[in-house]
């Protein structure tokens, strides 16, 4: 049954939708959720488990307060119209592994060309780059960040459930690739969340840069 939201919890919808909403915006701009593509969540609350997340079908770049759903644990809607994100339930697996307050899911050209690069290999390690350390917990460009590569699917308890067990045994990577599909990238809040999508995005768009140029590439 959907029920109402408190005044505190709406205050946090309406604060959260609104960044999501800006966020929208800018990463429309710079062709990173193209069309209804891309998804975003933010977690209201931990314990009862709550999330915001935009609404299925709903062009990214045109977002509006009404495009938001809060779920529950089990994606069932909890207050909204329309239905949740059909990858709402990958979300909530990544939060049940990660303590994440916010998930932001892209499909740019970039990410999408490298899935098909890197496919084979089950996953793309970057190392030596300075904006590496924009990333959480990295303090160096001498490190190496491995962002696996999974296979699509339309079965989202199956992709769901690889992303969980993924996550248990590597909890310190900073993203997922989906192949030919996009990226899922998260944060401790929104602003980290959305700093780690631009750091990946400008090391995707090097990678791939080098590829077509065929400068430094293996």
């Amino acid at each position: 049954m959907i029920r109402s939201i408190n005044r505190r919890t709406s205050k946090t919808v309406t604060a959260s939708a609104d960044a999501l909403i800006s966020i929208g915006k800018e990463f429309y701009q710079r062709n990173w959720v193209l069309g209804t593509s891309g998804n975003f969540s933010v977690v209201l609350h931990r314990d009862p488990f709550e999330l915001l997340v935009t609404e299925s079908g709903v062009h990214k770049g045109m977002l509006a307060p009404q495009n938001f759903l809060t779920v529950g644990p089990q994606a069932a809607v909890i207050s909204g119209s329309g239905k949740p994100s059909a990858e709402t339930l990958i979300h909530i697996s990544i939060l049940g592994q990660l303590l994440a307050g916010c998930i932001l899911h892209t499909h740019s050209v970039w990410s999408t060309l490298l899935t098909d690069l890197y496919g084979d290999s089950d996953g793309l390690e970057i190392e030596g780059y300075e904006m590496l350390k924009g990333l959480r917990n990295v303090s160096t460009h001498e490190y190496s960040e491995w962002i696996p590569i999974l296979e699509n699917s339309q079965n989202y308890d199956e992709l769901a459930l690889q992303i969980s067990e993924l996550l248990k045994a590597n909890p310190r990577i900073h993203a997922v690739l989906l192949r030919r599909h996009g990226m899922y990238t998260w944060g401790e809040d929104i602003l980290e969340a959305m700093r780690h999508v631009e750091i990946l995005e400008f090391l995707f768009e090097v990678i791939g840069r080098k590829h077509t140029s065929g400068v430094g590439t293996r």
